[in-house]
């Protein structure tokens, strides 16, 4: 019998990211702020039991390497069954933006697969599958506002402010992550990392409304002046917070009014703009709960586990 579902895959911003030092294991020690925000893509999944394992990935655009093509083989080698499983995935969410798309599409598929096979993922086993997808896809299995270290893939949950609008600008402009990090190798030692720390921790402590610090900024700007450009833009258009996500090369502005919003969304009529809010942790699990109604009967658990999982 084949099992349908459609579920959403949320963006991310970063609200603030900080790049510390080069690690040992040739990573980087971050310090950011994940928030998901109402941007989403589409994902409509069919699951069906078979003796071998099949999986077919439509969508627009079709996507080399797609997440959701090795998420779901993990899964299902985690569960140790087979299954055909087919997909189509509705892109909204701008790549090579710093936005998650594609590890948002890739947690969706950990968070739904488990519950249409009718099988059980402890939430360990679901984070060490995240983890080696991808450093930003473990965030994407909670959602809300998280304090990430490490990777990224440290995560620790924040309680979020009020409900915030914010303008999001997709400037046509593809932002290597692998360039940005080798473009800011001389800059890691140019500010102390105790200025870097207690910059990101006064942002905590006044619940983001300071600058939204941005250390891959300077690197990109330099190699795209027109990002730099929109930075500035929405400051002056009243932005109470503007920066780029992760590393670019998409940007936002958090405005305190709707009229301010609608002014600012009026300054941008060639570039790519949505109108976005912040979504909660409480929010985000609700909309992958309606989503599995049919397929889950406790809404409370998290994650979403399937009626028929012992």
């Amino acid at each position: 019998m084949t099992l349908s579902v459609r579920v959403p895959a949320y963006a991310k911003l970063n609200l603030g990211l900080r790049v510390l030092y080069k690690r040992p294991d040739n990573y980087h020690e971050l310090r950011t702020v994940f928030q998901t925000i109402s941007l989403a893509d589409r994902l409509d999944i069919a699951f069906t039991p078979a003796r071998k394992t099949t999986i077919d990935i439509a969508g627009t655009p079709e996507i080399p390497d797609n997440l959701v093509g090795r998420a779901a083989h993990a899964v299902l080698e985690a569960l140790k069954i087979h299954a055909d499983i087919r997909f189509e995935l509705k892109k909204r969410i701008p790549s090579g933006a710093g936005l998650g798309g594609g590890s948002s599409d890739a947690a969706a598929v950990l968070l739904a697969l488990p519950v249409l096979a009718g099988k059980h993922l402890p939430p360990a086993k679901l984070n060490a599958i995240a983890t080696r997808l991808g450093s930003d896809v473990p965030f994407f299995l909670y959602g809300g506002t998280a304090l990430g270290l490490g990777r990224g893939e440290e995560l620790y949950p924040l309680q979020g402010s009020r409900v915030r609008h914010a303008l999001l600008i997709a400037p046509a402009v593809h932002s290597s992550t692998a360039d940005a990090y080798r473009g800011m190798a001389e800059q890691l030692t140019s500010i102390p990392l105790q200025n870097k720390l207690d910059s990101f921790q006064q942002n905590l402590w006044h619940d983001g409304a300071g600058p939204a610090e941005n250390d891959f900024e300077p690197v990109v700007f330099a190699q795209y002046p027109e990002l730099k450009r929109i930075k500035a833009r929405l400051v002056r258009l009243g932005a109470r917070s503007a920066a780029m996500t992760g590393s670019g090369s998409a940007l936002f502005g958090v405005f305190e009014t709707a009229a301010q919003l609608d002014r600012a969304q009026a300054s941008f009529p060639d570039e790519k703009v949505f109108r976005v809010s912040f979504l909660s942790r409480a929010q985000y699990r609700s909309s992958w709960t309606r989503a599995l109604k049919s397929h889950i009967k406790d809404h409370n658990i998290w994650p979403p586990r399937s009626e028929h999982a012992s």
